[in-house]
């Protein structure tokens, strides 16, 4: 990377490993709902995207072009079963043509650290105005009124991420160790969820997303402690159910834990509010982002089967499980694991030696 990540504005691209880069955009969420709750006549998603595109063009500030290909609008079909609160279409906004954002003229390296600063709040609050000028608007279509709510996504509201893991370790119960003293928290693992995988395989090798080139990727960030990457099927199918078939393994979701709270706050920061982008390819991945907050590595070890051997006489197991139900895994020494596993081990051998004698004579 060029520059440290606490340096980068919102409005700038980000190049990193493997011929990826991070293109800055702004993403709202549409809901498309009936003036009359009586309305039953499927809403035409063309119609609709003509009548938004030409808003923008003609009802802001400044002049924004969106191709349709950065509008998705997908109608509700089954509208027999559809509630009297429900909407009749859901939609995406992409912007990505967001250059006129970026000031000019200050050449001074000592301000660099205030033009990020200036620049961050020139792109919040023209996505706070666009929000406000979208959402609630009026939509004329063959003569039928519909009502259009905006909104922004989770995945790109980072204050919002920052207040909910703030809440969540203050107000959770979760900033107290095992001993009962008060420790402060903070999370440090991020989940992405929607990227190709292809992007993060191995060439020639194999299309599926390889821990080497993920780790390749994101150590460009900060220091790993932790990473997962692997097929995200269920994506796919949350994106389409209308779709026949689901062709399986097109994205993956990666999980990446920092061994700091800086470089995953910054991370995350940059990784608000663009889209993936590979080299020599037009296609742009809008992943979702968010923070974990389910401990995922720690349910990943804690979900490691134990290797405890059956207990070969009835009156022995009650002994032996009140042992296992007294102390956690975490608790019990690894060396006096392998201490039990050995004897038992040796006690079966010596138990099937016997049965093999008795079943010779």
């Amino acid at each position: 990377m060029s520059k440290p990540l606490d340096s980068l504005p919102p409005t700038e691209t980000l190049e990193i490993e493997n011929g990826l880069s991070l293109v800055p955009r702004v993403r709202l969420e549409l809901t498309v709902y009936p003036s009359s709750p009586s309305v039953t006549k499927p809403i035409d998603e063309w119609k609709v995207k003509r009548t938004l595109i030409d808003f923008l063009k003609n009802s802001l500030s400044v002049l924004v072009i969106v191709p349709e290909d950065d509008l998705l609008i997908k109608r509700v079909k089954d509208l027999k079963n559809r509630k009297r609160d429900d909407p009749l279409a859901l939609g995406t906004l992409f912007v990505r043509d967001i250059g006129f954002i970026n000031e000019k003229g200050k050449k001074d390296v000592e301000e660099e650290q205030e033009d990020v600063k200036v620049l961050e709040k020139k792109f919040l609050d023209w996505r706070k105005y666009i929000v406000e000028k979208m959402d609630g608007i009026e939509l004329n279509i063959e003569g039928m009124k519909f009502n259009l709510k905006v909104a922004i996504p989770a995945s790109d509201d980072f204050e919002g991420m920052k207040k909910s893991w703030e809440e969540f370790y203050a107000f959770g119960n979760r900033g107290y160790s095992r001993s009962g003293r008060q420790s402060k928290q903070e999370p440090d693992t991020i989940v992405l969820r929607g990227v190709p995988s292809r992007w993060f395989a191995e060439p020639r090798v194999s299309s599926k997303p390889s821990l080497l080139v993920t780790h390749t990727v994101f150590s460009t960030f900060g220091r790993i402690r932790n990473l997962n990457v692997a097929e995200d099927d269920d994506l796919g199918k949350d994106a389409d159910e209308d779709a026949g078939h689901i062709i399986s393994g097109l994205h993956c979701k990666i999980v990446v834990q920092f061994e700091n709270y800086r470089d995953f706050y910054n991370t995350l920061k940059v990784l608000c509010c663009r889209s993936l982008q590979k080299q020599g390819s037009r296609l742009r991945a809008d992943y979702e982002v968010s923070w974990d907050r389910d401990g995922f590595f720690r349910n990943v070890r804690n979900q490691i089967p134990q290797q405890i051997p059956a207990a070969p006489y009835k009156s022995e197991a009650p002994r032996r499980q009140q042992h296992t139900s007294r102390f956690s895994p975490e608790d019990v020494p690894r060396k006096r694991n392998r201490e039990v596993n050995e004897h038992f081990q040796r006690f079966h051998l010596r138990v099937g030696s016997l049965k093999m004698s008795d079943s010779w004579t």
